[in-house]
């Protein structure tokens, strides 16, 4: 049975948990400004300074294999339609390099100031880790679940989650942080150029 997190809260990842899927959804409130909402995952792959070390530890939806394919994205949904994960980042631990020692997933909305769109028009928005065999399994068992409760009002982007090392032990923490200026802001912040 799966853990449920509320924000802030920390908790250590199965050992024995090679491969993790992180499955992220959620809904848009009716909206009636003409453009589709269209999300977007990422993953931030840190080094101890809190930075991205090179390019490719940015995996997103024109990179979706990071470094040394530790980190793979499932590829971009458009339309966020349907139940279930919108989208889905895989993690593998062995493939990580040593030298990273945190995982920020985020979400961000795409052209959200053009679209004036924010997080105050989603819902039901979550993120969830299941434990995985292999990189076919696309469901797994889920070890926990964190659903993001706030109303984000003008923010454009959120730090879902971090997954992260300590003492050798991959832990996770749930930190529902939002940012306005989108996921540029976030590239910044991580420490790459756009």
């Amino acid at each position: 049975m799966a853990i449920n997190l509320q924000k802030g809260q920390r908790v250590s990842l199965d050992n024995s948990m090679k491969m993790a899927l992180v499955g992220l959804g959620w809904d848009t409130n009716q909206y009636d400004g003409g453009y589709d909402f269209d999300l977007d995952a990422s993953a931030f792959l840190l080094g101890a300074n809190g930075k991205c070390l090179r390019d490719e530890d940015f995996v997103f939806y024109n990179n979706l294999i990071g470094r040394d394919g530790a980190v793979v994205h499932q590829g971009d949904n458009l339309t966020g339609e349907g139940d279930g994960d919108d989208e889905v980042i895989v993690i593998d631990f062995a493939k990580l390099p040593d030298e990273i020692q945190k995982i920020a997933i985020c979400v961000t909305i795409h052209d959200a100031v053009q679209r004036r769109q924010n997080f105050g028009q989603v819902s039901n928005a979550y993120v969830r880790v299941a434990k995985i065999e292999n990189e076919f399994d696309m469901q797994g068992v889920d070890q926990l679940r964190f659903d993001l409760m706030e109303d984000f009002s003008i923010e454009t982007a959120i730090v879902v989650c971090e997954i992260y090392k300590h003492n050798g032990v991959w832990k996770f923490n749930a930190v529902a942080a939002g940012y306005q200026g989108g996921l540029e802001a976030l590239v910044h912040n991580y420490g790459l150029e756009t």
